[in-house]
Formats: structure tokens, sequence, C-alpha cells
């Protein structure tokens, strides 16, 4: 159980060596000789909130509290000023229940569900894009500096992805240091946590970038428009509608991040191309992420 009070800000890592994160399969190779390979655990994961079932989630099960979070103030059932008096997760039932000081009723709006993109199953209700029309993000900058110290960081820090596969990762950062990076076999999973992670800790989202492992789509784009940072990184390419939602709310949308490539879709002018490239170096072989052989 956990009471929604201030708390010091933890930073969080990938924890490969976790097992209850994967679980080793056997099967054959190429050859037809006998391996044995680690996989991504794959979890339930249902929410309530106060007495109302909202969504089962399919997650690796780490910070369901943040999950859940997350995952309500991104579909805009929870307001960041909403008073959150209580997350109460059950590992034996995966459930996790979180509890207002107000009354909540979202049955309609259960019934006004768009599917979208991500992997797993993804979901944005009917009023979100109304949500983001009338966000005005931070000027915030982005250095270029940042940028390569950023990329360069999180592909040699140790992860779930590089031990096992499957997975995708999403990172907080500020300037070119990762404050949080949190993982799962949905992109939307692992942008929900740090939403939940912020709101738990009251980080302020102004000076935020947000770098992520899959596509630009239209629901990255309206997740991170959500928590108000105003970056968006991503080492995969672009989907146009996330594209055209990028441009309208002024979210500045850099992908193919890779090495010393990078291209910009939208806010360029938050860029400041402070880095020679004769420094940075080529993304090395063994350090190659999901999204490499295109736009996945």
């Amino acid at each position: 159980m956990m009471k929604i009070e201030k708390a010091p800000v933890p930073l969080i890592v990938p924890n490969p060596d976790d097992p209850r994160l994967t679980q080793s399969v056997a099967g054959t190779d190429q050859t037809g000789a006998r391996v044995e390979i680690k996989v991504p655990m794959e979890r339930p994961l249902t929410l309530y909130l106060n007495s109302q079932e909202i969504v089962t989630m399919m997650t690796i099960g780490d910070y369901p509290e943040y999950l859940a979070l997350g995952y309500l103030l991104n579909q805009n059932m929870l307001k960041y000023n909403d008073v959150v008096t209580e997350v109460e997760y059950d590992d034996d039932l995966q459930v996790v229940v979180v509890r207002t000081s107000h009354h909540t009723n979202f049955e309609a709006k259960l019934q006004k569900r768009t599917q979208t993109s991500g992997c797993a199953q993804g979901t944005a209700f009917g009023d979100l894009l109304e949500a983001v029309e009338s966000v005005a993000l931070p000027k915030a900058e982005l250095r270029t500096s940042w940028l390569y110290q950023m990329t360069q960081t999180i592909n040699t820090m140790p992860s779930l992805y590089l031990e096992a596969g499957a997975i995708h990762g999403c990172v907080l950062c500020k300037e070119g240091t990762p404050l949080c990076y949190t993982e799962d076999v949905g992109r939307h999973n692992a942008v929900d946590k740090i939403a939940g992670w912020m709101y738990r800790h009251g980080v302020d989202s102004s000076d935020k970038i947000l770098y992520t492992t899959g596509r630009l789509t239209s629901e990255m784009v309206i997740k991170t428009v959500r928590m108000g940072i105003p970056i968006l990184v991503s080492r995969s390419g672009f989907t146009a509608w996330g594209v055209d939602l990028a441009r309208q709310v002024g979210l500045t949308l850099v992908g193919r991040t890779r090495g010393k490539r990078f291209i910009a879709l939208s806010g360029e002018e938050r860029i400041v191309y402070d880095q020679n490239l004769a420094y940075v170096e080529e993304e090395s072989a063994k350090h190659k992420r999901k999204g490499e052989g295109g736009d996945d």
C-alpha cells in the first residue's frame, strides 16, 4: 500500500538481473542445436479507479503503482491537481487500486475508445485529442551536445532489452542525463510508468526530454504532451499522424537518432547545434537496438 505524498525522488534504471522479469526457455537454433534463452515475462494487471474496474494491462510487472497512476493521468481520468489518497497493489491478485478524494465515474468514457497503434493493447479514449489541443508546451531547448550524451549513455546502460529482447524502453532525461528509465512489453506502458513516477514525486516536466526506443506515433505524441514534456526523441521513425499532431501542439519531435544522425520533423526552433560532429562517435554494433533495421 502506498500513500500519495511528497517523497524523495529515486533514480530508476533497468534491472536486467531481476529474476521476476524474465524466464528461461529452451528451444533450437538454425542448426538444430538445443539452446536456452531468456524472454521477458508478461503478466496481467487489472486497474481499478476507486470501485470501478478500468482496464487489464499486460506488463512485465515492475512498478505497478507508477504504471497505474501514469495510465490514468495519460488517459485524462486523473488530473494533475487531483488528490490521490492511496494506491494499493495486491501481488497475488495482480490488482492495483487507485483511490481519490473525489467521486469518479467513467462508464460513459469507457464506451468511447479509439484503438491506437501501440504494441500490445494501447488505447486512447475519445476526448484525449481535445485534451491536448489546449496545452501550451514550455519553450525549453534541446542542445545537440545533450542529445548525443543522452543517447550514448542510454545505449550503453544495462537493460532488459539487451538481456532478453522483445521489450521497449522510455527514458526521462534532463539535459543529457537520464533520470528515470523504464521498460515494458509495450512502449505505452513504459511511458505511463514515467508519468506515474513524475506525478508521485512532483517532478517538473518543463525542462525534460522524453526518449523512446519505439516509433513516434500519435499515441506517443499525445502522452508526451499530456505530461507537459516539450521534447520527444526516438531512435526509431515517425508516423504521419504523429508528426501532424506534434506540429499542431508545438512539440519538438526528433527521430532516427543513431550515432551522429537524427531527423527533426517538428519544433526545430528548440534545437541548439552546439556539438562538433567530428567528436561524435558512430554507434557501436554491439549497442544497436530496436529500430535499427527500419522504423519499428
